[in-house]
C-alpha cells in the first residue's frame, strides 16, 4: 500500500498544469527556480508553491549551486523519469561540447561514455582547464571501459566553435557561459574520494544516454 500512496501522491501533484510544465522543461536540464518561473511566467510564491509539491512527491530534488552559492538548482528525480519519461525530441547539432570548470573529471567522463553510445562528434573542455585529468577519474573510466589515459584538459575558447550544443556539467561552467543545458553534478574533485567519482560518473551517465535519446531522429 505504501508504494500505491506514493504512487497516488505523485500523480495528484502531476495534476496541476504548471507542476506538469515544470517537470517538462526539467526533462534536459536543471534549472533554477528563477528561470522556471520565468519560463512559465509564474510569480516566485506561486512557483515556491509548486516545486514545495513536487519535492514532498519526491518528483525533483535541489542542491546549492557551487558555484553562486546564492542559488540553488532544481532536477528531476529518477522517480519522476520513470513516471513521466523524458525523451523529447531535439534537433541534431554538428557537435555535443561538455564543459565544466577544470575539464579534468565531469566533463572528460561525459565525453568518453558519449563517444560509445552516439555517432554525434563530442568535445569537452573547461573554463579553467586544469594541468591533468585527475587520476581517480581516468581510474573510474578505466573500470567502466573508458580510456582517459591520454585525455588532456582544454580551453572552452580553444574548442568552441559556435555550432555546437553545450552541455555545462557543473554550476560554474554554466554561470560563466549560460549553456543551453546545465547538469548541476558535484564536483568529485572536491573531495577527491573514489565514491565521489563514482557517483560523478552513475548521475553522469543516466543524463548522457537520456541526451543521446532526445538526440536521435524521431521515428515519427
Amino acid at each position: 500500500m505504501k508504494d500505491v500512496a506514493e504512487r497516488a501522491r505523485a500523480y495528484a501533484a502531476l495534476g496541476d498544469p504548471s507542476r506538469l510544465a515544470i517537470v517538462d522543461l526539467l526533462a534536459g536540464s536543471d534549472r533554477a527556480p528563477s528561470e522556471l518561473g520565468a519560463e512559465l511566467g509564474l510569480p516566485t510564491n506561486l512557483m515556491a508553491h509548486h516545486l514545495q509539491i513536487l519535492e514532498q512527491a519526491g518528483l525533483i530534488s535541489r542542491r546549492r549551486s557551487e558555484g553562486d552559492g546564492r542559488r540553488s538548482y532544481v532536477r528531476r528525480t529518477p522517480a519522476c523519469n520513470q513516471l513521466v519519461g523524458g525523451v523529447r525530441h531535439l534537433p541534431r547539432p554538428a557537435r555535443v561540447a561538455f564543459v565544466c570548470s577544470q575539464n579534468s573529471a565531469r566533463s572528460q567522463l561525459a565525453e568518453s561514455y558519449w563517444r560509445t553510445i552516439s555517432d554525434i562528434p563530442v568535445v569537452s573542455a573547461g573554463t579553467e582547464p586544469a594541468a591533468r585529468v585527475h587520476p581517480i577519474a581516468i581510474r573510474v573510466g578505466r573500470h567502466h571501459g573508458l580510456d582517459l589515459a591520454a585525455a588532456q584538459p582544454k580551453l572552452v575558447g580553444d574548442v568552441l566553435a559556435g555550432d555546437e550544443l553545450v552541455i555545462a556539467v557543473c554550476d560554474r561552467a554554466y554561470e560563466e557561459l549560460d549553456a543551453p543545458v546545465h547538469w548541476s553534478i558535484p564536483d568529485p574533485a572536491r573531495s577527491s574520494a573514489p565514491d565521489a567519482f563514482e557517483a560523478a560518473y552513475s548521475d553522469l551517465i543516466g543524463r548522457v544516454e537520456l541526451l543521446a535519446a532526445q538526440l536521435t531522429e524521431d521515428p515519427s
